[in-house]
């Protein structure tokens, strides 16, 4: 299992995407330890499972702000097949 909060410096909402992700965790009982954060040159904030963001793949992979930022819906239905294969630990 990996999971990654990507994000470029100083993005507005990546604050709010990292806790939306913490709390996603919390009520599926998954650790925090898996997740990855990551600054650089990428769609911002993205939550990334498994190499697949949440939000399905960006048009333009560019270093921006994203205007689909991550969705508690979204980020709990990426992280839902994890529970049931017992993903425990990070990959």
């Amino acid at each position: 299992m990996r999971i990654e909060v990507l994000h470029i410096p100083g993005c507005p909402h990546v604050d709010a995407a990292r806790q939306l992700l913490v709390d996603c965790l919390e009520d599926l009982g998954l650790p925090m330890t898996a997740v990855v954060q990551r600054t650089g040159p990428f769609p911002s904030p993205s939550i990334v499972v498994n190499g697949t963001d949440v939000m399905g793949a960006p048009e333009v992979m560019s270093s921006a702000c994203r205007l689909d930022v991550p969705t508690r819906g979204r980020v709990l239905a990426a992280l839902r097949p994890l529970v049931s294969v017992g993903a425990s630990a990070p990959q």
